[in-house]
């Protein structure tokens, strides 16, 4: 059994004036990643929204002294981005669909996404969003250890740094054996 982890796309992370934007890295993607969601819930496949989620000024998380103050629980930063949003908001009763509030850059960090997983006997993980090289890898790595199989979605994942995207897809597939389309 398959689903798919739709991590961090966000307005904080897509939108031009977000405030940790990828910029139009992120934007180029929307279809893709809009694309992929909507072929997996309409196949009945669990979709995990893994979502950043910040408290504000909290002084004691690690990302806030390398990070300005993003997709803070609330606001609009946090929100899906473009048609993403729609997609999810029609589909948000669906019990198939599940939106996962997580504090570190893994979606298994802090979260119960393996259990999650596990109740529904998946064993193989489809990764959509971003960041390539953060959020992405991070639930990649964690993945990986719990013996997911990993699928990672080329165009469906981006990063605001070119150099590190490149590096991420390389250790996804030599690395972590990962299976990139």
């Amino acid at each position: 059994m398959k689903a798919l982890i739709s991590i961090d796309y966000t307005n904080d992370f897509i939108a031009t004036d977000g405030a940790l934007t990828t910029g139009s890295a992120g934007q180029s993607i929307e279809q893709e990643i809009v694309k992929v969601a909507r072929t997996f819930i309409e196949q009945g496949d669990f979709v995990v929204f893994a979502i950043d989620a910040h408290e504000p000024d909290d002084k004691y998380h690690p990302e806030n002294k390398l990070f300005p103050s993003h997709n803070v629980i609330g606001t609009e930063g946090q929100d899906l981005y473009g048609s993403l949003k729609q997609l999810y908001t029609i589909n948000q009763t669906n019990p198939q669909v599940y939106w996962l509030n997580k504090r570190h850059y893994s979606a298994f960090s802090g979260t119960d996404l393996d259990l999650r997983l596990r109740e529904r006997n998946i064993t193989e993980l489809h990764l959509t969003g971003v960041c390539t090289d953060i959020c992405i890898l991070h639930t990649a790595v964690d993945a990986y250890n719990l013996s997911y199989k990993i699928v990672i979605h080329q165009k469906a994942v981006a990063s605001f740094d070119p150099v590190g995207h490149k590096w991420a897809l390389n250790h996804f597939q030599n690395t972590l054996g990962a299976t990139i389309i």
